[in-house]
């Protein structure tokens, strides 16, 4: 299987997402988001860390990072390795003793815990191709070929499909970077593709 390293490009939210947040990574060499929807605790844990700020006490990540530390395992990295029915699903690896293994974890928690060790972060290229959403470099290119080919066109506006009213609403949120509305969307659009095929 295939990875891309990415970063951690932010951490979003809108006032009707009940609790939710968006965990933003963008990947490193190339111009791709991928936003996943999670929790609010996982949100703050992340949030804490990359301020570097510390709590009184352990919070639940500090707690798993302390303990790799009191067994000598080396966390090597985090992936987000699948995307099932609308789920991402994320793998801690690490090493013990010579010894290579993984756990299993929601990315937000693999995160928290890939960010307080300082390990990277990979997604799998499947995973980034299905719910990777471009950025405005590639908007821009789209938008140049666009106003090329629209000379040809003829004026009249023609009726637009479901398909096509979602990927402008899907290219305004990313513009406004309201990356959880984004995340519905590119979900939406995914479903409308599937049936079409």
């Amino acid at each position: 299987m295939e990875f891309i390293q990415v970063d951690i490009i932010g951490l979003s939210t809108s006032p009707s997402s009940g609790g939710a947040y968006a965990l933003v990574l963008g990947e490193i060499d190339g111009n791709r988001r991928l936003p996943i929807i999670i929790g609010a605790f996982e949100a703050q844990a992340i949030a804490l860390e990359l301020e570097k700020i510390q709590p009184p006490r352990p919070m639940t990540h500090d707690l798993i990072r302390n303990l790799f530390d009191a067994v000598d395992a080396d966390v090597k990295d985090v992936v987000i390795d699948e995307l099932r029915e609308g789920t991402f699903f994320a793998k801690i690896r690490y090493e013990i003793g010579g010894e290579s293994g993984q756990l299993d974890a929601r990315p937000s928690d693999a995160v928290a815990i890939g960010v307080r060790v300082g390990s990277p972060i990979f997604v799998a290229v499947s995973v980034l191709e299905e719910a990777g959403i471009p950025t405005e470099d590639d908007d821009e290119n789209s938008a140049v070929e666009a106003s090329e080919s629209e000379a040809e066109r003829p004026t009249k506006a023609e009726p637009k499909s479901d398909l096509e009213k979602k990927e402008e609403l899907l290219k305004a949120a990313i513009t406004k970077e309201d990356y959880e509305k984004a995340a519905q969307l590119r979900d939406e659009i995914n479903k409308l593709k599937g049936r079409q095929n």
